[in-house]
Order: structure tokens, then C-alpha cells, then sequence
């Protein structure tokens, strides 16, 4: 596990507002209402809209740097680049897989402000509405159902639209959009080789429809990516830290703060307080809170943060001398996430990406234009299309199998149309295909075996381990040769990389090449208020202590048929509302802040 380096917190100081961007714990204030541990979707999101409330003092701490000026985050198609093994990743891995055959695949998780929202491949999509309206039946409290979700969906988002100008039209429905928020969406700024025989599909094989738009709440077909793109620049979670923002006087920003533990006030089971680490390698602090700490950490270091402040399993806390303050087994648990791999065809054609990669100069140059102009091949992510899809309802597997999806018009299994590879070949122009199964019965786990709450976690998705995951990659794998037999490819494709024809040789495929997708959730889910399980209730308040609250993936109860920054976006947006009505008397005939 490698941590930001100390070079990229000199460089990010020098885009931001030093003035707000904290260099050293001893520039704190004396007091804050809330401590907020993340500068993800979850965390960045809320901080920001607490802090509309001028009477309000925030603290928002990231274990890593400021992440500013760094051209492979800010460049949507070199987020390829991003992870695993570099800087801006923490770097996991899994335990080894036995659905993999004993893999140990990298578990990508974003370190630094704008958390894996700032090294993820963008693509926004929100699930499907039986997949939100699955949260309100598993949280019993129907706010969190589409309907109520929906209006923070769009209150986060602010659509906008390619810097070229080229017509968008039936590429996306308005209705369904926010405009005016604060993450960019947008579909993508120019076009690919590809994008023509891709939509002629839709017309040729009504096993493929076209979905206008995907984040309607009905996604089955093929449509336009959406994906969280600015004008041309990646749009993650720092756009809720904008200079504007970060000027605001009750708003503080400390970097390089990893927190250990959450802790009691008084040797009570209000937990107020925390604990960190004040630099890399630095020595313990503690501050407190008058109002909350809220976890906003992420679906991995959430629940071990949990764990380490003697939340959790008491089996597994107390042969590891961590004192028990609430036994709850639900910590860590339900560990969800996407899972999938690509099959790749080689191609007749040189207007692939594979080219971009291989061509310094051809890569230097359209760099250059998205410097100068924010158009061109770099201002989009791998694909200019997605797919979501299901197995047929009279698939034989429904004879032994419950249906996992949440309903039926969500998808099993998900396409991304990639004109070209990363890492490519010496030679060669390709078309990659990745098939993942988006709508997984396995569930894993994240845990810990050490003391010390900076040893890395245990993280096992279990990838693969129900049958009916491998079987829907397999016939997604199917599906995705049928899809590239279509007489739109004629003269396209030249062959396949691995041949593979029986169920054999495809599931052996799947298990040497399958990977996560790194959508995880769940790891500190929602569920009713008295229910025996789950770890926080509706409000997100972790169950069994007080002054404590998590806002980030872990409380998504279900994991959506979707990529999940825009899931974290809507629970943050909601959530800081939930927190603006606890508090009446801060956030209610106060002054409010002008950005």
C-alpha cells in the first residue's frame, strides 16, 4: 500500500487556496460542530452543504493530498492510468479469491481529496428505480425509495454539454437531470470510430434496444455514457471543495490526517471525538466534535474504522485486545461489489485509441487540444456507450436460481464499448468489450487481524463464490458475440483474442481474467431502527452509540445495477439535509453563506 507522496502535496497547495487548505493541525480552531473523516463523495458533499449555514463550523480531514494539477486525474481518458500502483491509489488488494482460482486482484480505493471519485472511469449512472426503491425497503423508511432519492440525485448534478457543439439530441432525456448542481455530467465531447455501428445495432437485433437515457430509472438497452465530465475535465468530488467554497470561513480543510478511531466523551457512548495521525508518519491527536463525526471514509476504511473504536464483531475485536463498546457482526459485513472481465477483438481499422497509446506524439497532441480547447479524443472516458441487459425471463437458471436483480427491468449483466485497449499491444488496433455482473449475489467481507488501525484490512469481496455471478458473465460473454455478429460490424472485426465456445472454456476464462469493478458498498449498511442487523439506521446514525454518523458507500444497503459515485452523490446530498433537521437551532434563521 503506497500513500500520496509528500511532492504532490507541495504542487496541490499551489492550486488551492492555502489559506484554507490547513498545512498543520496546530491551525485548527478551537472548536468544530462536526468532524467529517473523507474528502470523497461522501464526505466533500457534505461538508459542503453544511457549511451554507454561516453558524456552522466544519472540519473535513483526507488521509492524502490535495490531488490538484495532476494531469492523469484531470484528463478523462487518461483514467486508465490511475490504478492499481500509483500515488493516487491506496492500493489494495483482495485476500486470494477462490472464485478466481486463488487470485489476489487490485481492490482500487481513491486516497486524497476527491477520493476514488478522483481515480475512477467516470461513468455516471444511477441504478434503476427497483434498485433505489429496494433502499427504502431494506432501511424501512420509503424516503430513501427512487422517489425520494431522485431529487438528490439532481440537486448534485449539473448536466452540461459537450465544448464542441456537435448535436447531443436523443442522446439523453432533460426531464430526468439537474442543471444547476455542482458535479458535471455529461455525455461524451467526440465521437469514435465505433459510435455509428454501435446505435445501427439497436436497429438491426432487438435483443439490443436503444435507451435514451440511462439514468431515467429504466435502463435495459444500449445508450450514450453518461459520465462526470465538466466541460471537457474530469468532475469529481473536489468541485464541492471549489475555491468558492473553500473560502468559506467556517470551513476547514486539514490534509494527510488519518484517522485511527472514533472515541468516547467521558467513558460514555457518545463519540464525538477521534483520533489521527497528523502527517504521514506523525504523532496521534485527538479533537473533538460538539455536534458529530461523520465517517465519510469510504466502504473500506469506514467499517475498519469501526472496528478499531470497538464497533463490530466481538469475535473479532477481543482476541485482538480492542476493547468492545457495541458487539454488532454486522460491521464489515455484506461486503458487495461488480465483477466482470473484457473479451477483446482485433480489428480493421487504425481509428482506435490503441494507436493514441502506442504514439507519443499523437498522444502529446490531443493533449494539446484538450489544454487549449477541452476537445478531442481526451475529454471522454474508455467508451462512448454502455449496455445494461438481462437474461432472458425464461432463462433455465430462474429453475434452481431466485432472480438477483431488483426487479424486472434491471439488468444482469452490463457492456462497455471500448474502441481500443489499455495497456495496449506492440501492434495491433482492437475493440475491447468488458462484461460485468452488475446485479451479484455474493457477498463478502472487509475485517481486520491487527491492532494497529493503519495495518492494511482484510478485504474479501468473494467474488465469484454464487454460481449464478459466473453464469451471468458467462452468458454476458454470449451475449457479447452475438452483439459483434451483427451485420453492422461487417468488415470490422477480424478475430477474437481467445477463442472460446464451450461453457468450459468460457468459466475457466472468467476465473483467470475476472476482476472487481470497484463499486463496493454495504460494509455499514442501512436498515429499519430496531432491526437485530445492519449498522446504521435511516438518519445514518450508527446503531448502539450516539454522536456518530457514516455518510459515504458503506450505507448503501443494495448494491445498484450502476457504477456507484452517482449512488454516494444522492445519499450525501440527503443525508445533509437529514443532518440540517436534527439541528434546528444551527441550521434553522441563520445567515448563509454567499458561495
Amino acid at each position: 500500500m503506497k500513500l500520496a507522496q509528500p511532492l504532490l502535496f507541495a504542487v496541490s497547495l499551489a492550486g488551492l487556496s492555502t489559506a484554507v487548505i490547513l498545512k498543520h493541525s496546530s491551525q485548527l480552531k478551537k472548536s468544530y460542530d462536526f468532524i467529517i473523516v473523507g474528502a470523497g463523495p461522501g464526505g466533500a458533499t457534505t461538508a459542503n452543504r453544511l457549511t451554507e449555514s454561516a453558524g456552522v463550523n466544519v472540519l473535513l480531514l483526507e488521509a492524502g493530498g490535495a490531488n490538484d494539477g495532476v494531469l492523469e486525474i484531470d484528463v478523462p481518458q487518461l483514467c486508465v492510468t490511475l490504478t492499481p500502483n500509483t500515488p493516487w491509489d491506496w492500493n489494495f488488494t483482495t485476500v486470494p479469491q477462490d472464485g478466481l482460482l486463488g487470485r489476489t486482484p487490485p481492490f482500487p480505493r481513491g486516497i486524497g481529496l476527491g477520493g476514488t471519485s478522483a481515480v475512477n472511469c467516470l461513468v455516471y449512472t444511477r441504478g434503476t428505480k427497483s434498485d433505489i426503491d429496494t433502499w427504502a425497503a431494506l432501511s424501512g423508511d420509503e424516503s430513501w425509495g427512487w422517489d425520494g432519492v431522485l431529487p438528490y440525485f439532481k440537486k448534485s448534478e449539473k448536466f452540461n454539454l459537450p465544448v464542441d457543439g456537435h448535436n447531443v439530441s436523443g442522446q439523453f432525456r432533460a426531464e430526468v437531470h439537474g442543471f444547476h448542481g455542482i458535479i458535471g455530467v455529461s455525455v461524451p465531447g467526440a465521437g469514435r470510430a465505433t459510435d455509428d455501428r454501435v446505435i445501427a445495432v439497436t436497429r438491426e437485433l432487438e435483443e439490443f434496444p436503444f435507451q435514451v437515457d440511462i439514468n431515467s430509472g429504466e435502463h435495459l438497452g444500449i445508450g450514450w455514457t453518461q459520465a462526470l465530465i465538466d466541460r471537457g475535465v474530469r468532475s469529481s468530488s473536489k468541485a464541492y471543495l471549489a475555491p468558492k467554497y473553500l473560502n468559506r470561513k467556517n470551513l476547514d480543510v486539514l490534509l494527510h490526517a488519518r484517522v485511527s478511531r472514533v472515541l468516547p466523551t467521558d467513558g460514555a457512548l457518545f463519540l464525538n471525538s477521534i483520533e489521527f495521525q497528523d502527517g504521514e508518519g506523525g504523532e496521534l491527536k485527538h479533537l473533538t466534535a460538539s455536534k458529530e463525526v461523520i465517517l465519510s471514509a469510504g466502504a473500506v476504511h469506514t467499517p475498519v474504522i469501526l472496528l478499531h473504536s470497538g464497533i463490530g464483531d466481538s469475535e473479532v475485536l477481543t482476541p485482538l485486545g480492542i476493547p468492545v463498546l457495541v458487539h454488532n457482526p454486522s460491521v464489515g459485513q455484506n461486503l458487495t461489489d461488480h465483477v466482470g472481465c473484457s473479451i477483446t477483438f482485433e480489428v480493421n481499422s487504425t481509428k482506435t485509441l490503441d494507436e493514441v497509446w502506442r504514439k507519443d506524439s499523437l498522444k502529446d497532441a490531443l493533449i494539446t487540444e484538450w489544454r487549449e480547447k477541452k476537445t478531442g479524443l481526451m475529454v471522454d472516458t474508455s467508451e462512448n456507450q454502455v449496455a445494461f441487459l438481462r437474461l432472458p425471463d425464461d432463462d433455465p437458471i430462474f429453475e434452481t436460481h431466485e432472480d438477483p436483480a431488483s426487479g424486472p427491468t434491471t439488468a444482469h449483466f452490463e457492456f462497455l464499448f471500448q474502441n481500443g485497449v489499455f495497456p495496449t499491444k506492440d501492434s495491433g488496433n482492437y475493440f475491447n468489450l468488458p462484461v460485468g455482473a452488475v446485479s451479484p449475489a455474493s457477498r463478502g467481507f472487509i475485517t481486520i487481524n491487527s491492532s494497529d488501525p493503519f495495518a492494511v484490512p482484510l478485504i474479501d469481496p468473494r467474488l465469484l463464490s454464487e454460481d449464478i455471478d459466473i453464469y451471468m458473465v458467462r452468458q454476458g460473454i454470449k451475449t457479447g458475440q452475438r452483439f459483434v455478429a451483427a451485420k453492422a460490424w461487417d468488415g470490422y472485426f477480424i478475430r477474437p483474442l481467445v477463442n472460446l465456445t464451450s461453457d468450459d472454456e468460457i468459466d475457466q476464462y472468467i476465473r483467470e481474467n475476472a476482476v472487481s469493478f470497484f463499486h463496493p458498498v454495504a460494509t455499514a449498511a442501512m436498515s429499519p431502527v430496531n432491526a437485530s442487523w445492519g449498522v446504521v439506521d435511516p438518519n445514518l446514525l450508527v446503531k448502539g452509540v450516539s454522536g456518530l454518523r457514516v455518510v459515504d458507500a458503506s450505507v448503501v444497503p443494495r448494491l445498484p445495477a450502476a457504477h456507484t459515485s452517482a449512488a454516494v452523490y444522492g445519499v450525501a446530498e440527503k443525508a445533509a439535509d437529514i443532518i440540517k433537521a436534527t439541528y434546528p437551532e444551527l441550521f434553522s434563521n441563520r445567515a448563509t453563506v454567499k458561495a
